[in-house]
């Protein structure tokens, strides 16, 4: 009997439009028949910063007990989604950090040959989503990894409309985690858990 696809979520998120992203990724991972760790990157921001924000506070309280990633989750995983809020067009200086970290692993050629994939979310519509999970996905072109994304498989992607990966628009949090975002999510889980199953398979 084959061994379950292990699959890593990885995220950032400021006031947690993304770890509740992060959470249905994780629900649909299992639901597939993944074994998932569902973790956070650690926060680079000033204290001063994140008290400026009542919602950054909060959040920051909420997943204070979620464990951190570490370069060892990722050489753990067959598959991995990352996750990030966008800033300016562009990967979270905290997930870059992160990614920055995998350079012992990359060396060693330990990053190659997994499935890879991400989810985003930003303030406004058209406010660089596409941009950030391309940059992401720059990355993984550098680990030799295999980008897995959710494209137009399902009839639920023309709905969400981002063939790059799972991405909302929380209206600087008017707008939270709504149906079409958490089935979209689902979608993504489920294809990025079939194709590494598929390549574990095959190795």
């Amino acid at each position: 009997m084959s061994t379950p696809v292990k699959l890593a979520v990885i995220h950032y998120s400021s006031t947690g439009t993304i770890t509740e992203i992060a959470k249905e990724l994780h629900d649909a991972g299992v639901k597939a028949g993944a074994e998932v760790r569902l973790l956070k990157v650690a926060e680079l921001a000033p204290r001063a910063a994140i008290e400026s924000n009542p919602a950054w506070v909060a959040h920051h309280a909420a997943i204070a007990d979620l464990p951190e990633a570490t370069a060892e989750d990722v050489a753990w995983a067959d598959a991995v989604l990352f996750g990030t809020p966008t800033r300016f067009g562009n990967v979270s200086a905290q997930l870059k950090q992160f990614i920055d970290t995998l350079g012992g692993l990359w060396a060693a050629g330990r990053l190659v040959d997994k499935v890879y994939s991400g989810f985003v979310s930003s303030a406004t519509a058209h406010a660089g989503q596409e941009a950030t999970l391309l940059s992401l996905y720059t990355s993984i072109h550098h680990f030799g990894g295999v980008t897995v994304t959710p494209g137009f498989t399902d009839p639920h992607k023309f709905v969400d409309g981002n063939p790059y990966g799972t991405s909302h628009v929380d209206g600087q949090g008017a707008n939270p985690v709504d149906d079409v975002t958490r089935t979209a999510a689902a979608v993504q889980a489920e294809r990025v858990v079939r194709i590494a199953k598929a390549l574990k398979a095959a190795a």
